[in-house]
């Protein structure tokens, strides 16, 4: 394992891990980034965008390879500009969104497809989240959004308010979906068993992947399946303690210090390069 650095594979989170507070790259990661591919490395990322955000961080980094999307909902690759894995929400989401509405109506709320972002429930929360994200979304009611192909339902609001809902989902006791907290401010419905790690998975059953070494790296609970499914799971020192917990190796660098920086160093080292 790591022993040939052509089939190590270091796929990253981008908030908290990648990127800065700035949602920049910072220098000495994107320098660590080329060194490591330049010896033979393969680096790609795993985020909880949609094709369409992702758009913009394309021109900060060139990623050769497919692309986690969705919070593990699809691999996209951008080379070709082909999805090559989706895994959609059962048709009962929109039920379940409803019901969600029903019960906590100051929710802000949108579902995302692979074609778009649609959002049904427009709070100050939810324009924060368009706007991080720098999209232009489609605006209506919910039950006018077009059915199938949902890759997840992300839901926006105060702190306070995200116990609330984990109480309400855990009392719903649904079993063709699942809920994970993406930020202080974001919980977000997946198809059941779906998580960055399940792509993870997928990603190794693709056509020249299936014999690399896989290295993840993440901060937040979305992340914590991806570290555990990786042949070697990494956090960095800003990662929620949860996260700590399930690593095999917490970074002493934080996001902002350049802690993709020293995941790749140790990578090289191991690969002996």
């Amino acid at each position: 394992m790591f022993d040939d650095i052509t089939k190590a594979v270091l796929l990253s989170d981008m908030d908290g891990t990648l990127l800065t507070a700035d949602k920049r790259i910072s220098d000495v990661d994107r320098e660590a980034i080329r060194r490591f591919t330049e010896l033979g490395g393969r680096f790609t990322v795993a985020t909880g965008r949609t094709i369409q955000s992702f758009e913009q961080y394309r021109a900060m980094i060139d990623l050769p390879y497919p692309v986690v999307m969705f919070n593990g909902a699809a691999i996209h690759d951008f080379s070709l500009g082909k999805t090559l894995y989706t895994q959609p929400l059962p048709e009962e989401a929109k039920a379940i969104t409803s019901r969600i509405m029903e019960l906590m109506p100051d929710l802000g709320g949108e579902v995302l497809r692979a074609e778009g972002t649609y959002v049904f429930s427009n709070t100050p929360y939810e324009q924060l989240h368009t706007k991080l994200c720098n999209i232009v979304p489609e605006y209506m009611e919910l039950s006018q959004i077009p059915e199938g192909g949902w890759l997840k339902v992300l839901f926006s609001m105060a702190p306070e308010d995200v116990p609330h809902l984990q109480l309400l989902v855990s009392q719903m006791e649904l079993d063709t979906v699942s809920f994970v907290k993406s930020s202080e401010i974001f919980f977000e419905m997946m198809p059941l068993g779906v998580s960055k790690g399940s792509a993870l998975r997928q990603f190794r059953k693709l056509p020249g992947w299936e014999d690399c070494s896989f290295a993840a790296i993440g901060d937040f609970d979305n992340d914590i399946e991806m570290i555990q499914a990786a042949d070697l799971g990494v956090c960095p020192a800003n990662a929620e303690n949860s996260v700590k917990a399930a690593a095999d190796l917490v970074l002493t660098r934080t996001n902002e210090e350049g802690a993709v920086a020293e995941l790749i160093d140790h990578i090289i080292e191991r690969c002996g390069a």
